[in-house]
């Protein structure tokens, strides 16, 4: 068995930059509309924008949190399609990945 400790590490680093880039977003949202209609529509387009990248930053925690639970329970680096073992090269440049390099 493979030791992901360094990448659990690198995996929760992650996690946190994206949780306060996304409590950042969250905070943008919340603010108060300018008096300004034209100000406000400018302010809605930005608001649709932080919207779609809050998602992204929100689908990527869900893959790490995933990833860390498979680490967990011991089925981290396991190809979920063959059930080969995922290159350590691999999970360095994508940690979430759930497939090898073939089934990819």
């Amino acid at each position: 068995m493979t030791d992901y400790t360094a990448l659990a590490t690198k995996l929760r680093a992650r996690l946190a930059e994206l949780a306060e880039r996304s409590d950042e977003i969250e905070d943008d949202l919340r603010g108060p509309l300018d008096a300004d209609y034209s100000e406000q529509a400018v302010d809605l387009a930005d608001d649709e924008a932080l919207e779609g990248v809050d998602a992204v930053l929100r689908a990527e925690a869900r893959q790490i949190g995933l990833a860390l639970a498979r680490i967990d329970n011991g089925t981290y680096g396991t190809c979920t399609n063959c059930g080969a073992t995922i290159a350590l090269a691999r999970l360095e440049a994508e940690p979430a990945a759930t497939r090898c390099i073939t089934c990819a």
